[in-house]
Formats: structure tokens, sequence, C-alpha cells
């Protein structure tokens, strides 16, 4: 099983270079001020401007407008670019037709009915992500990086056709399990390789991507 691994909510040199050189895949920086994770725009700038070619650098926006966009887009060098909100097709239709970069749509996921909202993204978005959908009852909680796993089992049978990513409560120790049930092609981790939110903890970014690359 070959599993490719994005290390995101990156905020540091430190944990950008720990990821780069453990091989992650996809690096992901956050432009969402209520996360423990975001990031001036500047500051991922100078991140993303230290990614080697090969490696995807993605900006992880939730309901983003234009401005921001634009401003984003005029000074960070992203590759992709992750939809954590509650954008619609058109939307992610329309970022794409303006801005002309690559989109991701996270589809959040707590039981098997939730899955059918990926179809609408398929002529529209480059990508998926299938992420757990924050609990009702959970007033603080965010889009994503709530630490929170879905059941993996919902999608092991299922074929999409876009490339795609699993994310939510993943950690050095579930990940083998959650590439294995889910077959997931990439692993998305963040809260799971830190020590306190928004802190990376280096030696757990090397350890999840050690255990990744040898599965």
């Amino acid at each position: 099983m070959t599993v490719a691994v994005k290390i995101c909510g990156l905020g540091t040199a430190e944990a950008l270079h720990a990821a780069i050189a453990g091989g992650a895949r996809f690096v992901g920086f956050v432009f969402y001020p209520p996360s423990p994770r975001h990031l001036s725009i500047a500051a991922a700038s100078a991140l993303a401007a230290a990614v080697p070619p090969g490696v995807t650098r993605v900006g992880v926006t939730v309901d983003p407008d234009d401005d921001f966009l634009a401003q984003l887009l005029a000074k960070a060098p992203l590759d992709l670019l992750q939809l954590h909100g509650k954008e619609t097709p058109q939307r992610v239709a329309a970022i794409k037709d303006r801005f002309r970069i690559r989109t991701m749509k996270a589809i959040p996921v707590a039981a098997a009915a939730d899955l059918a909202a990926a179809r609408r993204y398929f002529s529209v978005a480059d990508w998926l992500m299938f992420d757990a959908k924050p609990p009702k009852d959970k007033a603080d909680a965010m889009p994503g990086g709530n630490a929170l796993a879905f059941d993996w089992r919902l999608l092991s049978a299922r074929e999409w056709p876009l490339p795609w990513m699993l994310s939510g409560g993943l950690d050095p120790d579930n990940l083998a399990a959650a590439a294995t049930i889910s077959r997931a092609p990439v692993l998305d981790v963040s809260s799971g390789v830190e020590s306190a939110p928004g802190v990376k903890d280096v030696t757990m970014i090397r350890t999840f991507l050690a255990r990744a690359s040898a599965l």
C-alpha cells in the first residue's frame, strides 16, 4: 500500500522542514482566524516560498470572499486551494474560473448519507477531502481540525472520480488502520501531530511520516 501524507496547519520553518524532510507530499497553511493554526498572508508566503518542487502547497480557507483570495494568491505561492466551508458547487466553479487555481472541496461526514454531497462537486473540484463532521453539540467546533474521526468503513467500498484525501482524528497510532480500512490514497493530519492546539510537534511529524511510508 502506498499512502501519501499532507501535514496541515504548519506555522513554523522547523515544522515545515520536518514535514518536507520526512516525505510529506502536501503541506497545508490555514487561513481561518478562529483556528489556532491561522497564519497571516505574509507568514504563509514566506513558508510557502521555501517549499521545494514536488511538494504541493495547500491553502486552507473557509468560505473565502474574492477580495481575500485576490490578496492571498497575489502574495502566497500556493498550488491547491482547500475549501473547507459551505461553498456551493457554483462557488467552487467561480473561484476556479477567476483565480485559475486547483481546488479541493471538503465533505463533512458523520453517516453514510453525508457522502452523497460529494457528487455535486465532481465536475467542479479537482480534489475531494472527507473529514469528520463537526458535532452539533460543540459550540466552539471548527469546520476541521477538531481531532475527531468518523467511521472509515463508510469509504471502504466507494470509488471516486477525483483524487481524494482522508482527514479527521488521524495520528501516528491510528494511521495504519485508517489507511487500510478507508483505502485512502492520502492521509491529512493536523491536530494529531501537535503537542497543543496549533503547536506542531516535530517528533510526532517525523513519526507519522515514517509510519505512513512503511505501509
